[in-house]
């Protein structure tokens, strides 16, 4: 009978098979899970799950069997309950009643001794065999997911502090190294290896196994378009300054060529000859290395001094300037050649009733007779006896060589357009206060020529004199020496104007009017048209007056000439005007704004800014 009921409870608890599959592939999974979760290396359970250990594994097994057990206990006591009931009827039916107690302790007695054997044998061995399949299933995806986030995360802060740091020291290393060698070639080169090693360093210290592959190539990436961005805007600004240098350096040997190509222009210097122009303390340092001087000559209204030295036909004026370069430092010195300055080649015209008069070409305002004037001109000598300037205020002083044969022609001309007093001729400003520094000299070859050292003396005679504008017409070639003249000039509150030259449309910059410190006049006719032979160029500042200008003639009478030498007197006496009524104010500005534009709108290369209009000034 017990026989029987064992196998009635076996084949009952053969039809609650999924049961047990489902126990089986509950414990399957977990053993899966804990078999995984073992493979994984210590540091990476740490980072993706924060340190799960054996006791964690433990608690796993302990929870999933107690279920198990409960869940396998209450179908087998109900599938037993079940069998043993129908049993007991059968038999009780068969033997006509048995001791119902009896039965029930036996039958007890026995199921559970057959259940334990059985059924914990078959549930414990498929639950051991199948707990690790079904758990590894059922927890490698969470925990593969949790591992990638979470590694990928911790990887990236790590790697990033560290890489930042080494490659932050080896780009600035490499910056520095690839810039001072060359700031092309070698830059590329030297940042590869520099990035590359320190790459790889960092990258094997926090990455390991399969990621490092990912890892170097992404970091390699984003690190060399950094370092590229970097070092291009900093080679940009080191080639920025390399090239300025260099650019600097290749215009001044323009200059200096520009300057020689002037220099040996035979016409334009006086040869055998070379100049400094320096403070007094200078020259006795000069003196103390053994240098000797012709000729010195003081200039007490610029606090200068000047020296004159015979030299040799065969003499390089670069190696001498940079001879006292070295002696005394740069720029406390200026030397260069004595160069030679013309009047221009006037058009004149033999009747005196062809020309304009200076008070037709340009009105002033009444009070210009009345002002005190104080104009100073540096031209040739002044026909002082002429009718026309008998009366008036001239002080005249001559710096050409002693023994020289003193033109008066042009002198006489300018003189007669600013300060002329007579019957039939009056100039622009007749009670002005003229100083007329004499600086023209007669050459067999050159005509009527002045020298760099007879200009500088003139200029700062006038400066001593007081006067508040400067005429100067004539041009040349560029000169060191008159250069720091006309900056002296300036800073002495004197202003200077020049002719821009008769040169022609295309004819290089004259000097001094080319120079900043200096004012460019150059010639219109009484219908606002440029002079035929006018420079032009960008240093042009003004327009005035002179073509078929009306003057006195040296030993008498009147013609007309042309030029923008005749011009500067109009503008000349204009801004001596406004220096006596606005002091204060700045006059070439005050020129500019009540000049009559010409030409292209706003200032151009032919007539500057203008016709100077002193009416509305």
């Amino acid at each position: 009978m017990f026989h029987a009921i064992f196998m009635k409870i076996m084949e009952k608890n053969c039809s609650h098979v999924r049961v047990r599959r489902t126990v089986v592939s509950t414990f399957a999974s977990l053993a899966l899970m804990t078999a995984v979760f073992s493979a994984v290396p210590a540091q990476a359970r740490e980072l993706s799950l924060g340190g799960i250990n054996d006791t964690v594994e433990q608690q796993v097994e302990e929870n999933v069997e107690e279920a198990v057990e409960e869940s396998v206990q209450d179908r087998i006591d109900e599938t037993v309950s079940d069998v043993v009931e129908e049993i007991i009827v059968e038999r009780t039916l068969s033997l006509g009643g048995v001791n119902e107690s009896f039965l029930e302790k036996a039958i007890e007695e026995k199921v559970e001794e057959a259940v334990e054997e059985s059924v914990t044998e078959d549930v414990e061995s498929s639950i051991e065999e199948s707990v690790e399949e079904s758990i590894a299933e059922d927890i490698t995806q969470d925990i593969e997911e949790d591992l990638e986030e979470t590694i990928a995360r911790e990887v990236e802060e790590s790697v990033t502090d560290s890489v930042e740091d080494a490659v932050e020291e080896s780009v600035a290393e490499a910056v520095e190294e690839s810039v001072s060698e060359t700031v092309a070639g070698a830059v590329e080169e030297s940042v590869a290896e520099n990035v590359e090693e320190s790459v790889e360093e960092s990258v094997a210290d926090n990455v390991e196994g399969a990621l490092e592959s990912g890892v170097e190539e992404q970091l390699a990436e984003n690190l060399e378009q950094g370092v590229e961005a970097g070092l291009e805007s900093s080679l940009e600004e080191t080639v920025a300054d390399s090239t300025e240098e260099k650019l600097e350096s290749e215009i001044d040997e323009i200059l200096e060529q520009i300057e020689s190509d002037f220099e040996v222009d035979e016409g334009r210097i006086q040869k055998g000859q070379w100049l400094v122009m320096a403070e007094p303390e200078v020259f006795e340092q000069l003196a103390e290395e053994g240098y000797l001087f012709d000729t010195v000559t003081e200039l007490p209204g610029m606090g200068l001094r000047l020296a004159e030295v015979a030299a040799p036909s065969s003499f390089d004026i670069s190696a001498v300037r940079q001879g006292v370069v070295d002696v005394v430092g740069s720029d406390r010195a200026e030397v260069d050649l004595n160069h030679i300055y013309t009047a221009g080649n006037p058009e004149s015209s033999a009747e005196s009733d062809e020309g304009v008069q200076p008070r037709v070409a340009m009105p002033l305002p009444a009070d210009a007779d009345q002002l005190p004037l104080r104009i100073g001109m540096i031209d040739s000598q002044v026909d002082v006896t002429h009718p026309s300037l008998r009366s008036a205020h001239i002080s005249s002083k001559s710096f050409a060589p002693a023994g020289s044969v003193m033109p008066e022609f042009h002198g006489t001309a300018i003189a007669s357009i600013i300060a002329a007093s007579d019957t039939d001729y009056r100039g622009l400003a007749p009670n002005a206060e003229l100083y007329a520094a004499a600086v023209f000299e007669e050459d067999e070859t050159r005509g009527e020529i002045a020298s760099t050292v007879s200009l500088v003396r003139a200029l700062d005679w006038l400066i001593s004199s007081g006067v508040d504008v400067v005429n100067i017409s004539l041009a040349g070639p560029p000169n060191r020496l008159l250069e720091t003249a006309l900056k002296r000039a300036a800073e002495h509150d004197v202003m200077i104007l020049a002719a821009a030259g008769n040169g022609g449309p295309v004819a290089q910059p004259m000097y001094p009017a080319a120079y900043d410190s200096v004012v460019a006049v150059t010639a219109v006719d009484s219908g606002g048209q440029v002079f035929r032979l006018a420079n032009r160029g960008k240093y042009l500042d003004l327009s005035a007056p002179g073509v078929g200008m009306l003057h006195a003639r040296a030993g008498g009478g009147y013609t007309a000439s042309s030029g923008t030498s005749f011009a500067v007197p109009f503008a000349a006496t204009a801004a001596a005007r406004l220096r006596q009524l606005q002091p204060d104010q700045d006059v070439l500005k005050l020129l500019i704004d009540s000049a009559e534009d010409l030409g292209p709108p706003g200032r151009d290369d032919i007539y500057g800014h203008g016709l100077v209009r002193p009416a509305k000034s």
